[in-house]
């Protein structure tokens, strides 16, 4: 019993990253897209593995990882995620990569209006991030190259302005559940929901509530739980009138009471600066973009990917097709469905010089 217990330890631990440091990076005096500043910004940021230099002392092995829009990035350390990616043996094994994962601006530990701010907190965008990103690895890590940029839902939308701004970066770019254009349609539509949801609430009171919009807070978490959700684990997960009702409930009541309002809304309107269509001919690394077909967000039937990819010069275009193991957007979260992807577009990456 005890050899049993003692082994099934062993193998939880193996399948978990290793080398983990958690830090804060600070710029000063920095100046966002919008001519606002912050004295400070502060972005947090967790890193796997150690950085592994080439003869000339550049760092070869770093993996940026970004994530979604509500997300920050320790999400990828859950074990559905880092153990299919970072555990032994596995396409970004921390033994032999350094994974970067930051907190966006607005999200997890970085700075966010709920620091103190509130609604003064300055307007961010996507390139405000990207910029944010881009200093921590340089400056903060001093990191001078990157072998991947990878990013799932807003993270994954970032990995194609990183590709149009530091198009000599990186060795390879791997966007999940995202398009590289504007965002429109009924994709803003929801998003301007979620926006006037929490603006029109009486309660939010420009920002300086006192207590939570909940009202307002509800309608605009309901909408992205359609926005994120999945039929068909969604009927799996409640079969049942009783149970949907549950589940729905539990799920509102959590993300009520851990969602601050203002943070939230600017979350969503962080993606107002999003567009880098016009620019995709820039990226020069290899683009690996993989979506799913039962996405709500990005759905394929509008033919969006179909027309853009053929402005990247290296690209290719996965379409997951839905199944029983698919989670609509969500699929970006689940390795186990696109890791063969993922493997087979790194082995085709230059390969790398002794690094030590």
């Amino acid at each position: 019993m005890i050899r049993r217990l003692l082994l099934a330890l062993a193998l939880s631990a193996a399948a978990l990253p290793a080398q983990e440091v958690q830090a804060d990076f600070t710029l000063r005096d920095f100046r966002f897209r919008s001519g606002e500043t912050l004295p400070e910004l502060r972005i947090h940021y967790t890193t796997l593995g150690r950085p592994r230099r080439d003869a000339a002392g550049t760092v070869r092995n770093a993996v940026l990882l970004l994530h979604g829009t509500t997300g920050n990035g320790r999400g990828f350390l859950g074990r559905q995620f880092a153990g299919e990616l970072f555990a032994p043996g596995q396409p970004l094994d921390t033994a032999t990569h350094y994974v970067i994962l930051p907190d966006g601006i607005g999200t997890g530990r970085s700075s966010k209006p709920s620091d103190g701010l509130r609604a003064r907190f300055p307007k961010y965008g996507y390139e405000d991030m990207v910029e944010a990103q881009y200093r921590l690895v340089r400056e903060g890590l001093g990191v001078g190259r990157l072998r991947l940029v990878m990013g799932t839902s807003m993270g994954g939308m970032q990995s194609w302005v990183w590709g149009v701004r530091h198009p000599e970066f990186m060795d390879g770019l791997v966007p999940l559940a995202s398009v590289p254009t504007q965002i429109a349609g009924r994709n803003r539509m929801m998003r301007q929901v979620i926006a006037d949801a929490i603006r029109e609430d009486p309660d939010w009171k420009g920002g300086d509530y006192a207590a939570p919009p909940a009202r307002g807070l509800r309608t605009a978490l309901a909408m992205l739980f359609m926005m994120t959700s999945s039929p068909i684990a969604q009927q799996g997960a409640a079969p049942t009138r009783d149970s949907a009702d549950a589940y729905i409930g539990r799920w509102m009541r959590e993300r009520v009471a851990n969602t601050d309002a203002n943070d939230f809304l600017y979350q969503f309107e962080a993606s107002r600066d999003y567009d880098p269509s016009a620019e995709l001919g820039r990226i020069r690394a290899p683009v690996l973009a993989i979506n799913s077909a039962d996405d709500l967000v990005n759905p394929p039937e509008l033919g969006l990917m179909e027309r853009l990819m053929p402005r990247v010069a290296t690209g290719r275009y996965v379409l997951i097709p839905t199944g029983e193991r698919t989670r609509g957007h969500g699929t970006h979260s689940l390795p186990a469905l696109w890791k063969h992807e993922l493997a087979a577009f790194l082995a085709q990456l230059p390969p790398l010089p002794p690094l030590r």
